[in-house]
């Protein structure tokens, strides 16, 4: 109605008015002044006509972005720490700046939780203390001809007193500021006042060296570190990090995969001792161990739905696992790679090695599965590393026992070989057409990284609906490789599948 009476243009979602950014999330809008702060601040990278209060508007903008808002008991959000800030730097200019530009960097944000969070302890002690006063006012006829032993006392002090004053008292002690170095710049241990666990604490501060001295790779210190997503999980890593050190670690191996898979790679190490099946047995010789199934004794079960391989057959439907179905039984692994199956997407291994008689010596399997192309490759004398999870089925393990090496890695991580230096890449199962575009390029670009000059890729039965063909194709052909095999053939009506081997060009 507007348009028919001016003329309009849009210029898309607002982002900017008056000063005030604003930014969409989950949560509803947020509104930021630091655009503003900016423009007016000379030590916000602005021009400073607002004088003394630019300064602490800027401190205020590093907090990052903010609401004015109140909780539903009409409490103040952990913003009103920001404001606090503010209102304090106000009124000493001097102070704010020298203050702004020696912890200019640090997390405000973490410290602002931190604080938040002992307030909270503070606040539900003294809620609890209140409620028992009142209840003991309340039944004071009773209180009056009863007597309430020492014992009582004592626990009612250590359990609702002593032990979250402690707890509040801990946290607060947590707090490190940065630390002044001798140029008078400022630094500040990454993440440090993110966790609360004393544990992850300690594995995350840098480690001088005990002499003083650079070490073996040339740095005065050692950075132990953790995926940046772990601050997404706190909760999640902060009990996987909870434990008494030198102890028993609790049987949580799928926490520690839960938290890699969601970008909490790599994990901290920890110090507690690893629990292995209560009825470990020896595993079979290697000349057994390959084709055999391995014995269901040297597997921790417990957090799985099955508890023994027979389960895991591809004829029970609460085997409780959907990828590479049929995995465990070896009398249909044995097939593969070997005999030929009328389908021209499935490539043999001896086909494949006689491209390159001689020079396939070393790669890599970043597949599903329990370590048979592995297996196969053993046999052929060429030495194969198999990525590995173990997707609600013992896999790692599998691959393990049966005399082979898994390597436990998610698509998250960078592959942690040098350059140029694999001489084969095969992939199945794996990634198929759920795969983001974007991502799937920087697995590739990884690969191509690893692979050396003359080293094969093999995609092997990569699979995607018929119209995303395209897209996929020019992923694995962008990097010019020779074309040694292609083939292309239905999987349904609306799927196709796609093999490939592929020789690195000569680069340099």
């Amino acid at each position: 109605m507007i348009e028919s009476k001016f003329d309009m243009k849009d210029l898309g979602v607002m982002d900017v008015i008056l000063g005030i950014r604003i930014y969409r999330t989950p949560q509803g809008l947020a509104l930021s002044q630091s655009h503003y702060i900016k423009k007016i601040d000379p030590v916000a990278g602005g021009g400073g006509e607002v004088g003394s209060y630019g300064c602490a508007a800027a401190m205020l903008a590093k907090g990052g972005r903010w609401r004015r808002e109140t909780t539903s008991d009409g409490k103040g959000s952990i913003d009103d720490f920001f404001v606090g800030v503010l209102r304090f730097f106000m009124h000493d200019e001097d102070l704010c700046r020298h203050f702004y530009g020696m912890y200019d960097g640090f997390d405000f944000k973490s410290l602002a939780a931190r604080v938040d969070e002992v307030l909270n302890k503070m606040e539900t002690l003294q809620d609890k203390l209140e409620l028992i006063v009142k209840q003991m006012e309340k039944n004071k006829v009773e209180l009056s001809s009863s007597n309430i032993s020492r014992l009582e006392y004592k626990r009612l002090l250590e359990e609702e007193v002593i032990r979250p004053l402690s707890s509040a008292q801990i946290a607060l002690r947590q707090i490190r500021l940065p630390r002044v170095e001798g140029s008078g710049s400022v630094k500040e241990d990454p993440l440090i006042n993110t966790f609360v666990i004393e544990e992850i604490r300690k594995y995350i501060t840098p480690k001088m060296n005990g002499n003083g001295k650079v070490n073996v790779y040339g740095t005065p210190m050692i950075y132990n570190t953790i995926g940046h997503s772990c601050v997404l999980m706190k909760k999640e890593l902060e009990k996987y990090m909870d434990y008494d050190i030198g102890s028993y670690c609790k049987d949580d191996w799928n926490l520690a995969q839960k938290l890699m898979i969601y970008g909490c790679d790599p994990l901290p190490r920890r110090r507690c001792l690893e629990r292995a099946s209560k009825l470990y047995r020896k595993p079979y010789p290697i000349d057994k161990s390959l084709w055999t199934i391995p014995d269901g004794r040297n597997v921790r079960w417990s957090n799985y739905k099955c508890r023994n391989f027979e389960c895991l057959s591809s004829k029970n439907p609460k085997r409780g696992y959907t990828k590479c179905i049929g995995c465990f039984e070896m009398d249909k692994e044995k097939v593969k790679w070997v005999t030929n199956s009328f389908v021209p997407v499935d490539f043999l291994i001896k086909d494949v090695l006689e491209i390159k008689p001689g020079e396939i010596r070393i790669g890599l399997d970043y597949s599903v599965g329990t370590g048979t192309f592995a297996a196969r490759m053993r046999e052929q004398n060429v030495t194969i590393i198999s990525t590995a999870l173990n997707l609600e089925a013992p896999f790692s393990e599998t691959i393990a026992l049966r005399g082979l090496m898994p390597l436990y890695v998610t698509l998250n991580q960078r592959l942690p070989f040098f350059d140029n230096t694999m001489d084969l890449i095969h992939t199945i199962g794996l990634m198929d057409g759920w795969i983001d575009l974007q991502l799937l390029d920087f697995v590739l670009f990884d690969w191509d990284r690893v692979l050396r000059p003359g080293g094969l890729l093999w995609i092997d039965r990569f699979f995607c609906n018929r119209r995303d063909l395209d897209d996929y194709m020019y992923m694995f052909l962008q990097f010019r490789y020779k074309k040694h095999k292609w083939a292309i053939s239905p999987k349904s009506e609306d799927e196709v599948y796609l093999s490939a081997l592929l020789e690195k060009p000569q680069r340099s």
